[in-house]
């Protein structure tokens, strides 16, 4: 990351050697200036490195020791003032690094987000691209919290993160509105074989410590399911306590409920959750997750955690026994440890 600084210095010193030169027998101070303006515009360059080991055991069944790239990302960001009032903004964020084993790693072969948009306090916000969707922004809250996340349930909605059309409204008494739409065209293998444009829409109500949330995923893509996903979520801020709750509910796919809590403390963060879903099919199968965090901040860039998961439900859990037969188990846990390092 230095050296990335150092040569990002060197690169806006070089670009702007003509200009202080032609500035000849400006001050020293205005030609201080003309660098600082250059340097001001240059993207920022920002990242992390993400490594975890995970034990994952079934009951009455296998279990197993994994080491692996968490989420590894790098990204460029960047904005400016269209007009008095008005910002561009961009940003691109690549992964799929695999870079905790180089044999394995083909560098970086994936994409996390990448959008372009414009924003102003007038009119809010609009964006287009890959970004995390309006439902998961607005009430897809526990699920989307966890570093692993492995067992955590989370919300039935399709409307994917690509192709998407996004809005912001600003504040109007600490009520926004939100909504997106995801242009699938002929081509387009999340829309089937024909044209779609799922859509989401949200408002999120925001004053002092409280939040309150609702949003709509039309789901309007190939898995068979058209009807809508509905979600709510309320949220409290107590100093250094958050509580969250939240419901979801899809027709022919399901219902979900969810409660958690983040307490802080100095360097110190500690989460625990709880989720039930069931699923709506004959025998109206259940499965739930309780989920407990230990986080450490061990400086502003770094943090080590802890995180441990137990599942259990109607035999939900499948894996592979040892005659290589597919078997069913109510019950499975996952302890897991962590560190994150970001620029």
């Amino acid at each position: 990351m230095k050296k990335t600084l150092i040569a990002t210095a060197i690169a806006a010193a070089t670009l702007s050697t003509g200009a202080l030169a032609q500035a000849g027998a400006e001050s020293a101070d205005s030609r201080a200036d003309v660098l600082a303006e250059r340097m001001d515009s240059m993207p920022n360059v920002y990242g992390n490195i993400q490594y975890a080991i995970a034990h994952d055991n079934f009951d009455g069944g296998p279990s197993s020791v994994e080491h692996f790239d968490n989420g590894t990302t790098l990204g460029v960001s960047h904005d400016h003032e269209v007009a008095p009032g008005i910002t561009g903004f961009f940003k691109i964020e690549l992964e799929g690094m695999n870079a905790d084993d180089k044999a394995a790693s083909n560098g970086i072969d994936g994409l996390d987000e990448a959008y372009i948009g414009v924003k102003g306090d007038s009119f809010g916000q609009v964006w287009v691209g890959s970004d995390d969707s309006t439902y998961e922004r607005a009430v897809d809250e526990i699920a989307q919290y966890y570093e692993v996340a492995t067992l955590n349930i989370g919300p039935d909605y399709t409307t994917g993160e690509g192709d998407l059309v996004q809005y912001m409204s600003p504040s109007f008494g600490g009520l926004s509105l939100w909504a997106a739409v995801q242009v699938n065209g002929d081509n387009d293998t999340k829309g089937g074989s024909d044209k779609s444009y799922p859509y989401q829409l949200a408002a999120v109500y925001e004053m002092d410590a409280l939040e309150l949330a609702a949003a709509v995923d039309s789901n309007d893509t190939s898995d068979g399911n058209n009807e809508n996903t509905y979600g709510l979520r309320a949220s409290y801020n107590l100093d250094n306590l958050r509580l969250t709750g939240e419901f979801h509910t899809r027709d022919d796919a399901g219902d979900l409920f969810g409660i958690m809590g983040i307490y802080t403390i100095g360097a110190n963060q500690f989460a625990l959750s709880y989720e039930l879903g069931e699923a709506d099919d004959s025998a109206d199968t259940e499965r739930d997750t309780i989920t407990l965090q230990a986080l450490h901040n061990l400086s502003d860039h770094m943090y080590v955690y802890f995180e441990g998961y137990l599942g259990g439900g109607d035999d939900v859990y499948e894996y592979e026994d040892e005659q290589g037969n597919t078997a069913f188990t109510d019950e499975r846990s996952i302890a897991s440890i962590g560190a994150v390092y970001y620029f």
